[in-house]
């Protein structure tokens, strides 16, 4: 299938800056040629080429309203300033963020995807997005480009799945204190 091969494509940030809600709905729209192949930021001039030999299409410059492209960063969170609010947790796409409420939360900067959706729901601005630690600057090669996906895609997946659970369990739970099982 397409979308699948685009997929397979794309960095797996789950960053939503190319306007979709994540790297597979943004395949999905690739490939049924709804949308422009040049809407991710973290895959910037290198995945635009490989979506444009792939879909046969010209190249285009990286659409500036998805945001820029630059180095790989990840998520810090100053500790001192953290109140342990949580709200960080639930916007995380890969779990990279761990911590309870009323304590303390950090990064696990290498399950972090860069994505900076943690940035808007802390009320006390305590997260920052830092140069990713052992990374270069410069563009990354191909074989660490795909690498990286690969270790994304499975955070995500696995967060997905722990909540579908969670939610079956919780459902499941309710209706057994209700009486309707």
């Amino acid at each position: 299938m397409l979308a699948e091969r685009i997929d397979a494509l794309l960095p797996q940030t789950q960053c939503r800056r190319c306007g979709f809600d994540g790297c597979r709905p943004y395949a999905e729209a690739l490939a049924a040629d709804a949308t422009g192949l040049n809407r991710c930021p973290p895959g910037g001039p290198q995945l635009i080429a490989r979506l444009a030999a792939l879909l046969g299409r010209p190249e285009l410059p990286l659409d500036g309203t998805c945001g820029q492209e630059g180095p790989p960063q990840v998520a810090l969170i100053d500790e001192e300033a953290c109140i342990g609010c949580a709200q960080c947790l639930d916007d995380c796409p890969t779990d990279a963020i761990v911590g309870a409420r009323k304590r303390m939360h950090t990064v696990i900067a290498a399950d972090c995807s860069g994505c900076e959706l943690c940035l808007p729901s802390c009320p006390v601005d305590c997260i920052h997005m830092v140069a990713a630690p052992g990374l270069p600057a410069a563009p990354l090669a191909a074989s660490m480009i795909e690498l990286r996906a690969f270790h994304y895609r499975l955070l995500y997946d696995t967060r997905r799945a722990r909540l579908a659970r969670e939610q079956a369990e919780w459902r499941g739970a309710l209706r057994a204190s209700l009486g309707t099982e």
